[in-house]
């Protein structure tokens, strides 16, 4: 296979692939396949590739989004031209993929990494991709994927959902854990796996996220493969998610910032109220990121398009 050394073997029937931090699936069932999030604005010619590879080009049956920030839908709208397939998200998400609603800000001073402080550059504005998106059904259960079953996950995004597959214990955790310092720009390099919890700067709700975390160690998952980062399996990940269950407010929830004592309020029709954010303590900082965060920017571009 020509692009094979661009993705990675999860488990049987499942493949990813890391598009510069963010991780997209691809998942086959019953002789067909879905893909799991989308990546990054740009990076649908990766896509394509990696499934004329795997599956001779064939169209997905539908395409699964664990939720729709940028990085998991940024190339919905491209590859939607190319496959004429229903998406389907949970119904707390349809805000942000129908153009009703804005996700609730980052806040770039928490986490203390270099991708907390860009975070401010992140598109935050809904998509409208109103003809082809559909919710999930409200049983858990995904279509196209019999063997497996939906988990809602809030807290990183509304309407966050992990995707679990019973028979092996292999769980898509979307962002609601990661398996790499997502905050630091030099961890999201590094292939070792560290289990950590939610992205910082994009979490809104930090009590639905430690539930939500809780909600997938009671599943005892043997595999997991994560918006961010590389796969984990067997004891490791089961000994990761106890400790991080168990430190989950020291290690996990920020101190301070935006949300760290007060979470955004969402409901079906998007963002309702969002508490009000602290100053960055140094506008220089802020200045330097921004300079730095359009050189990345473009630098990221001319990179995923090739």
């Amino acid at each position: 296979m020509k692009h094979k050394h661009r993705y990675f073997k999860v488990a049987p029937g499942v493949w990813g692939m890391k598009i510069l931090f963010v991780n997209i699936y691809m998942v086959t069932s019953n002789n067909h396949w879905v893909l799991i999030d989308t990546g990054l604005f740009g990076s649908e010619g990766r896509i394509l590739r990696m499934a004329k590879d795997l599956f001779d080009g064939a169209p997905p049956a539908a395409i699964l989004l664990t939720h729709a920030h940028f990085d998991h839908r940024g190339t919905l709208p491209a590859l939607l031209k190319h496959w004429d397939v229903k998406v389907f998200a949970h119904r707390m998400e349809l805000p942000y993929l129908t153009g009703k609603s804005a996700y609730p800000p980052p806040d770039p001073i928490v986490g203390g990494g270099l991708m907390s402080l860009f975070s401010f550059l992140y598109p935050k504005q809904p998509i409208d991709i109103s003809t082809h998106v559909q919710p999930l059904p409200d049983d858990g259960s995904i279509p196209f994927l019999d063997e497996w079953k939906a988990v809602p996950v809030p807290g990183h995004a509304p309407g966050q959902v992990a995707f679990f597959r019973v028979s092996d214990r292999l769980l898509i955790a979307a962002d609601a854990f990661v398996t790499t310092r997502q905050e630091s720009a030099i961890a999201t390099l590094n292939a070792l796996p560290v289990l950590s919890g939610p992205p910082k700067y994009f979490t809104y709700d930090w009590d639905a996220a430690k539930i939500s975390v809780i909600r997938l160690k009671d599943l005892s998952p043997r595999k997991a493969a994560t918006g961010h980062g590389p796969p984990m399996y067997g004891d490791p990940l089961q000994t990761g998610l106890e400790q991080l269950v168990e430190n989950f407010d020291k290690q996990a929830r920020p101190k301070h910032g935006r949300y760290a004592n007060e979470p955004a309020l969402t409901d079906d029709s998007g963002v309702v109220s969002i508490p009000s954010g602290s100053m960055l303590p140094l506008f220089g900082l802020l200045t330097g990121a921004i300079a730095i965060g359009l050189l990345v920017m473009l630098q990221t571009n001319n990179k995923i398009l090739s």
